[in-house]
């Protein structure tokens, strides 16, 4: 996925009214951008450090540019907009890099499914498999040298678990997708010390058989592209 035009930079000064944050240009202006990220962001907010944002031409936006990217005095890159998961992992999935997800026809995404009034990230379809239910999930929480999700209680997250576990009774296949957004991240772990119940519910959904898939993303200003998979510690 490549950012065209390129991503500009600035200086974080804080984020605010979760969907805002306020950023010093090189020239010394300040200009509101809009976050993307319904998370808390814990241990994504560094006030200043440098952040990375995309510009719309889009007239009818009251905030014409995206925070993408945080970049960290370690030089870690973190993935800001959680809304690019769902196309990394498309890219990722036809360019063959998800080695789990091989061998199907078709790719379709938003599509509704389960019966608490969800809608399916990712649904593969092919006439010789099952249907494969995938639900992505960005991660970009770092602590301890570990990855953890959630970054802050999910009872949105808890749902598409139970959804997941549904569409396996089913009969088809459930992947529960982490796309990794933090370059500093090595492994993946549930964040009982958030979410106890979206850990436990995750631990149910494995042991009926929801697949649990973690894959790294390689972030630049220039662009994004998931590479290589990462441990689940389950």
């Amino acid at each position: 996925m490549k950012f065209t035009p390129e991503l500009e930079s600035g200086v974080l000064i804080k984020r605010y009214k979760r969907f805002l944050a306020d950023i010093m240009l090189p020239n010394g202006q300040e200009i509101t951008i809009h976050c993307p990220n319904t998370g808390s962001m814990k241990n994504c907010l560094f006030p200043g450090e440098k952040v990375w944002f995309s510009t719309s031409n889009n007239p009818k936006r009251k905030y014409a540019h995206t925070w993408e990217l945080m970049q960290t005095d370690q030089q870690h890159y973190i993935g800001i907009n959680t809304g690019r998961a769902n196309a990394l992992a498309e890219e990722a999935i036809n360019r063959q890099v998800i080695t789990e997800l091989l061998g199907y026809d078709d790719l379709k995404r938003e599509v509704k499914y389960g019966n608490e009034n969800s809608r399916i990230d990712i649904l593969l379809t092919s006439q010789n498999q099952p249907e494969c239910y995938i639900e992505v999930k960005s991660c970009t929480l770092l602590e301890d040298k570990m990855g953890y999700f959630p970054d802050a209680v999910t009872t949105r997250g808890q749902k598409h678990l139970r959804e997941l576990i549904h569409m396996v009774e089913l009969g088809h296949r459930a992947v529960l997708l982490f796309v990794v957004q933090h370059s500093g991240i090595k492994s993946v772990k549930p964040a009982r010390h958030i979410d106890p119940q979206y850990a436990d519910l995750l631990e149910q959904a494995v042991a009926n058989g929801v697949e649990v898939l973690a894959y790294k993303t390689a972030l630049s200003p220039q662009g994004s592209l998931i590479t290589s998979a990462c441990k689940v510690m389950l």
